[in-house]
């Protein structure tokens, strides 16, 4: 049985990996783009543990064993589905133990050669967070601006014609407003946090430079290494300034017209105000929210928080940050895109040939 160390996983081109554990161990926390074809059900890995407690290994293994036995040719066929020609095969479970161990003997008598990931998930956790604080390339640049200016659509444009980003909020899966999680789920945990941000590192490997948003260090559910924080702090700061017309603009065709017919939208907002009414002490504004939010007028209901909730609260966070901020006026986010570019290409002396011509 051929295995695979987690410091060698990170040499294979494109490997499919696939991960048998259980559906609830997988929305934990998981390796990037592996595929979960689970060797138990939820329910079944709860009585085989409950078994194992009260019963002991043998009785538990005699459990496991006929739960899986039904299931083999089909577990089989799946991963064979999930391959790829020339593309080697990981298999994985939580600690490189028993089911993994199973998996790989059944896919040797089927023909098919797999590789099991020795110390599973488990020593893949360990080994990101141990690499993880001495990746980050020598500087940051840091990107300012009130909600709403469109500093996500800059990331994502920089990111398209080749500039080095760290997109924290896409690896949270929330961003920081009551909107925060607005067509992205729940939100990410601390783990695919991590795994996320590790992926993220590799992509921008051999830069001197990256670039990021100026957010807090809990994004969510998730919170920044303090290596990262050290990093922003220190950063160069571009404040990217846009109208507050432009703003409204900009989060209704963000967080408004893509969802607000879903049925989940409306009180997804609700709970939103609902925190926020109780940190506002102004009676009138706490009336005109309710009223906004009554008729189901987004539009007013972002242009009174924008105005009078989140840019008082802004301004005084930037006071934290070391060295001048480099002003940026913009109509909008593709010309604040255009805008940042320059000053990057100004302080690393970038080919202006990337993006001319596709802004």
């Amino acid at each position: 049985m051929k295995e695979i160390t987690v410091e060698e996983l990170q040499t294979l081109k494109n490997p499919i990996i696939i991960d048998i554990r259980s559906p609830i161990e997988f929305k934990d926390g998981s390796i990037p783009e592996a595929i979960n074809i689970p060797l138990f059900t939820d329910k079944e890995r709860e009585e085989i543990g409950t078994i194992y407690k009260h019963e002991g290994q043998p009785t538990a293994k005699w459990k496991a064993m006929e739960f899986v036995s039904p299931k083999i040719p089909a577990l089989l066929k799946q991963i064979q589905e999930a391959m790829q020609n020339g593309d080697e095969l990981v298999i994985h479970c939580w600690r490189g133990g028993m089911r993994s161990k199973a998996v790989v003997t059944f896919l040797e008598f089927a023909g098919i050669y797999a590789m099991r990931l020795t110390g599973g998930y488990k020593a893949y956790r360990q080994y990101i967070l141990k690499q993880i604080p001495e990746m980050f390339p020598e500087k940051a640049v840091v990107l300012h601006g009130l909600t709403g200016v469109g500093k996500t659509e800059v990331l994502k444009k920089l990111k398209s014609l080749g500039y080095p980003i760290l997109d924290l909020e896409e690896m949270a899966a929330h961003r920081g407003s009551i909107f925060g999680t607005i067509g992205l789920g729940e939100g990410h945990n601390q783990k695919i946090f991590d795994s996320l941000l590790y992926k993220g590192l590799k992509e921008i490997q051999g830069s001197a430079y990256f670039v990021m948003e100026a957010e807090s260090k809990r994004i969510g559910k998730a919170a920044q290494p303090g290596e990262l924080m050290d990093k922003k702090m220190k950063g160069i700061n571009i404040y990217i300034h846009t109208s507050l017309e432009q703003r409204v603009i900009q989060l209704v065709n963000e967080y408004v017209l893509p969802y607000q017919n879903e049925p989940w939208y409306h009180v997804q907002i609700s709970i939103g105000i609902e925190k926020i009414l109780r940190r506002i002490k102004d009676h009138d504004m706490k009336k005109a929210l309710l009223q906004t939010l009554e008729n189901k007028d987004y539009q007013t209901m972002i242009g009174i928080l924008l105005e009078h909730y989140y840019d008082p609260r802004y301004d005084h966070a930037t006071l934290e940050y070391d060295g001048k901020f480099i002003d940026v006026y913009a109509d909008d986010a593709n010309h604040a895109s255009i805008k940042v570019m320059e000053e990057i290409d100004k302080l690393f002396v970038k080919k202006k040939e990337v993006f001319e011509g596709q802004v």
